[in-house]
């Protein structure tokens, strides 16, 4: 069975790519070239929400990701979430969802979207999980927040 982990962090910066990739740290991911995908689980993968991932493979190589982010200048609120559900045939999604907004409205967004896409697929699906992080962002600071399911480890761009 092939792991798909689910990560996440939130962090603020001087800049919007230093909270960014402060984030990112948090979630043990930092040190990769992220490739997004759409937001289908293979049906051969096992879903597991661990925080920050482990060590997955050398510096600089590539790690396909699906990625829920929220970057705000303070003040305000920045929020990411992730919502997961696999079905019995073997398949699943994901639904991520970011914003300058509270905890509840991006709970509220991946729910909601990942029920939608539920009802375009002919599959029986079974429970539903979610993640979702928050932090504030304090006057003259940027606060980013991700949650990100990384698809196994990491492999050389070359």
């Amino acid at each position: 069975m092939n792991t798909i982990r689910v990560v996440w962090g939130t962090a603020t910066g001087p800049t919007e790519m230093a909270s960014y990739d402060a984030a990112l740290a948090e979630a043990n991911v930092h040190n990769y070239n992220l490739v997004p995908v759409s937001s289908v689980i293979p049906a051969d993968a096992e879903v597991e929400a661990v925080g920050d991932a482990p060590d997955l493979g050398p510096a600089g190589e590539r790690l396909t990701v699906v990625e829920a982010k929220a970057t705000v200048a303070g003040p305000g609120r920045a929020s990411a979430g992730l919502a997961w559900s696999p079905s019995e045939e073997g398949p699943g999604l994901f639904y991520e969802a970011g914003g300058e907004t509270g905890t509840e409205d991006i709970r509220g967004r991946v729910l909601e979207g990942l029920s939608t896409g539920q009802e375009l697929r002919d599959w029986t699906f079974e429970s539903t999980h979610h993640e979702v992080v928050t932090a504030p962002a304090e006057p003259g600071m940027y606060t980013s927040a991700v949650v990100l399911a990384v698809f196994g480890d990491s492999d050389s761009l070359f």
